[in-house]
């Protein structure tokens, strides 16, 4: 890239300062050195104007993404899969065992996974899932995965909104318990209550779980092969992960979830199958561990 900069810089200038001298080889050699300074000078000034933009756009690439993250979680699976699939230049720190450290508390205090740091935010950091998506779509002009129009890009917040607050409650509580995954204060699940009443609740929040699944399916896909119409975005980056969760209670998936998660996984190739073989590799793991 450099030379073809420095090749384009060179010939306009080499061809003007030819002229001037072939002018003052005349017999009757004018004092006109001013004159053929200008000449020279112009068309240089002019080549390094047209290509100086050039070289810039040619070497602009994403800057490197700093990434906490956790290889078990499908909310970390989220953000390693669009970073992989958004060509980003990243580097990946393991942060178990170390989100309650001094060091982490005092960048993130909610001591939560995914996070990234980015000199360009107020704080320098940003954590959830989701947040971390629109950010990065919106700043490096990501459309493909988050449309700009009004319309396109609100039926891909509602989706990401309605997961969030609706469907990854109930496989939090359904999967969670197997997983070995503290739950959330205010569950059954983390209270002193009965086992029984524990297992109820997982129970509960399994059946739950059937309704927004078909949302998805009938509403926010409507026909289409994903929420983003025929390229997944980044609703469907987040829906796909959270359905590989399910894998650890035999949830029985709809075919169409099925064929959904394939389609994706095909669609972004490697970005997609690496994070995911993590998460499949951990819920194998716990599988394999004899029931207390």
């Amino acid at each position: 890239m450099a030379k073809t900069v420095t090749k384009s810089a060179k010939k306009p200038a080499a061809k003007a300062a030819a002229k001037p001298a072939g002018k003052a080889a005349k017999p009757a050699a004018k004092p006109a050195p001013k004159a053929a300074a200008k000449a020279a000078a112009k068309p240089a000034a002019k080549a390094s104007t047209k290509t100086a933009p050039k070289a810039k756009a040619k070497s602009a690439k994403k800057p490197m993404l700093k990434l906490s993250m956790l290889k078990p979680s499908v909310n970390n699976m989220t953000v390693r899969v669009f970073a992989r699939a958004a060509g980003f230049d990243h580097a990946e720190t393991d942060a178990w065992g170390i989100t309650r450290s001094p060091e982490y508390m005092a960048r993130n205090p909610a001591h939560l996974t995914p996070m990234i740091e980015d000199k360009g935010l107020p704080r320098g950091v940003l954590w959830e899932s989701c947040a971390i998506m629109q950010y990065l779509a919106n700043k490096h002009g990501l459309e493909k995965f988050y449309p700009k129009a009004p319309a396109k890009r609100a039926m891909i917040d509602s989706a990401m909104f309605y997961l969030i607050g609706t469907l990854y409650p109930y496989v939090a509580r359904a999967t969670y318990p197997a997983l070995g995954f503290p739950q959330y204060a205010g569950e059954v699940g983390h209270s002193d209550a009965h086992p029984d009443k524990k297992s109820e609740a997982q129970k509960a929040a399994m059946a739950a779980i059937a309704e927004p699944l078909e949302v998805f399916h009938s509403f926010f896909r409507d026909g289409k092969p994903f929420i983003g119409g025929t390229s997944p975005s980044i609703a469907d980056i987040r829906l796909a992960a959270t359905l590989e969760f399910l894998a650890v209670i035999d949830y029985p998936l709809p075919k169409w979830a099925k064929d959904y998660v394939e389609a994706i996984e095909k669609k972004l190739g490697k970005a997609y199958a690496e994070p995911a073989a993590d998460v499949r590799g951990y819920i194998a793991y716990v599988r394999s561990q004899p029931k207390a």
